[in-house]
């Protein structure tokens, strides 16, 4: 698959506004349903091949706050996979630095209010071998990661 030039603007702080605004406007249509509605990522490549999106819970390493976002997954047997994207901007999502500092955490998925998870950052043999099922599952992390100089962490949950 050829990649999509970067789009001009991409670093611009609006584009990281857009996506927070976004999120939060995500997280409470998602909670309303029970995940009927927002359970599924329908934007870019998820277009043509919808993605299942959970709810992240995760707490401000430095804030304390609690924070919520929605995210893409990869059902993975019991594990769930996220990607650490944030649309190829040049930096990890706040969501990341929060995981690897407090990783006992919980998500929400359609139909489940609350399952206990450890996050942790895929190994390099996992995100090898991850990589390209996270590309078939939304094909624009391919565009993501080479829109960016940095390595797009992978993030495993495991069950706790």
């Amino acid at each position: 698959m050829a990649v999509k030039a970067k789009p001009e603007g991409l670093d611009k702080p609006i584009v990281g506004k857009i996506i927070k605004y976004g999120a939060r406007a995500h997280v409470p249509v998602f909670r309303l349903t029970n995940g009927r509605i927002g359970s599924k990522w329908r934007i870019g490549a998820g277009w043509k091949k919808p993605v299942p999106t959970l709810l992240l819970n995760h707490v401000g390493r430095k804030s304390g706050t609690r924070f919520t976002t929605p995210l893409l997954y990869l059902a993975d047997g019991p594990r769930l996979v996220v990607v650490a994207s944030q649309g190829g901007l040049p930096k990890n999502p706040q969501w990341f630095h929060n995981l690897v500092a407090s990783p006992e955490t919980t998500v929400e998925l359609r139909g489940e209010r609350s399952r206990a998870v450890r996050a942790r950052v895929a190994t390099p043999e996992e995100r090898t071998a991850l990589w390209p099922r996270l590309v078939d599952l939304y094909a624009d992390f391919e565009s993501y990661q080479a829109w960016t100089d940095r390595e797009i962490p992978v993030v495993v949950l495991d069950p706790r």
